[in-house]
């Protein structure tokens, strides 16, 4: 597997992670394989190729690949149109290729060439996926039919590998925590009664990326699958009664007086996320919004305080359930767990969810965002990003929590 040279000239500053840290993670990837007897692994998410190889990609149709023998050699396989940007961006000297997909001869028949030259043919063979997932209508034999070779899933190992950040990822996403704040900041400032979401938030997204892009510069990489980058704001939706919808989407809703407000922010940095969400009103909420408020405050208070090295997923949800619980919101106003890990994908395991019982480590990354949600009245959830730390927690997101601070006068 590459490893950085010797002695080099100064590296331009960059936010983006280095050589070295691609190069630990694929020797730890490269140690489990070898403690399982396997001849290697293949791996085919977007996501998981990234982790490994530093190349960022949107998936399509066209399978992609990452290889690493039992015996450390590495390897790349993607189409020909990727094959430049495949070398640029990541530190892997083989990348192989085919012509295109559907092609003549399948691209599946291609890597298994590959795999032979590998010596990972023979199995077993770790994989995320027994083949290439379907992505925009592919469609192609499995990996173990394509091999004749055993395959081992092996996704809880990656993504408890990719659950505990290093202090180099702590970093992309305290920056990415920074430029989302920014964002909510002139979101809450720009709303108004009389204004539509979608202005607000285009507005708002807007002025906060360009700031970003004039404060880093070339230090600056979004690296968004499938998304313009740069900082974003808005309500996707959850707007009035429609806040009580946790997973709304944009209607282009007209902002009124005594409207209950479910915000979202983040900022991918280097390919990294956060996670800033907050509960607002236009004009002073009435008592049965503020009683909500403030258990949903409560809630996330409750999950704060168990959150801590040691103790496992589902004690954190449990406690917040136990809280539902004792106030009588359980069954009208409960709809989904505590939270969940963040990084590169936006939803991460493991999950902060009663059936969930990881234990909590140092470098783990989570939402904390527990809510409460009434139909005739609206939702109510704040998110914070916070990282598991040796003696509890630490705040990465800081946008004010309060009540008062998030009122809009009307």
């Amino acid at each position: 597997m590459p490893t950085p040279p010797e002695s080099s000239p100064p590296a331009a500053p960059t936010l983006n992670l280095p050589l070295e840290e691609f190069t630990a993670r694929s020797r730890r990837l490269l140690a489990y394989i070898q403690q399982r007897k396997l001849a290697g692994a293949v791996l085919f998410d977007n996501f998981n190729v990234l982790y490994y190889s530093g190349f960022a990609f949107i998936p399509t149709e066209r399978p992609m690949a990452y290889l690493l023998a039992a015996g450390g050699e590495q390897a790349l396989f993607v189409p020909r149109l990727e094959v430049e940007h495949a070398r640029q961006k990541s530190g892997i000297a083989r990348v192989d290729h085919y012509l295109e997909y559907p092609g003549d001869p399948h691209p599946l028949a291609l890597l298994r060439q590959t795999i032979e030259e590998l010596g990972i043919a023979g199995g077993p063979i770790g994989v995320d996926h027994d083949g290439y997932p379907w992505v925009w209508g592919y469609q192609g034999p499995t990996l173990s039919a394509l091999t004749g070779a055993r395959v081992e899933t092996i996704g809880a190992f990656l993504a408890a590998q990719q659950a505990v950040k290093s202090d180099r990822e702590l970093a992309l996403i305290k920056e990415s925590c920074r430029w989302g704040n920014l964002a909510h900041v002139l979101l809450q400032r720009y709303t108004r009664p009389g204004e539509t979401e979608t202005a607000v938030s285009m507005r708002a997204s807007t002025e906060a990326t360009l700031a970003m892009i004039d404060t880093l510069g070339p230090l600056y990489r979004a690296q968004a699958i499938g998304g313009l980058g740069g900082a974003f704001a808005g309500y996707r939706g959850q707007i009035g009664r429609n806040s009580a919808v946790p997973h709304a989407l944009t209607a282009n809703a007209v902002f009124m007086p005594g409207d209950t407000l479910v915000t979202g922010a983040n900022a991918p940095v280097w390919s990294y996320n956060s996670e800033l969400e907050r509960t607002m009103f236009i004009g002073r909420p009435g008592a049965e919004q503020v009683r909500l408020f403030d258990l949903m405050l409560r809630a996330q208070d409750t999950a704060f305080a168990a959150l801590k090295p040691g103790a496992r997923c589902s004690d954190v949800d449990t406690a917040v359930r136990s809280l539902y619980e004792q106030n009588g919101l359980l069954e009208r106003h409960w709809r989904h767990h505590t939270g969940h890990c963040i990084g590169l994908r936006y939803h991460e395991g493991p999950f902060l969810d009663t059936g969930d019982h990881t234990v909590l480590e140092p470098g783990m990354v989570f939402t904390v965002e527990p809510g409460i949600y009434d139909p005739q009245i609206g939702g109510f959830r704040h998110s914070d990003t916070v990282a598991i730390t040796e003696n509890g927690i630490a705040m990465l997101t800081y946008y004010p929590r309060e009540l008062d601070a998030l009122i809009i006068a009307a």
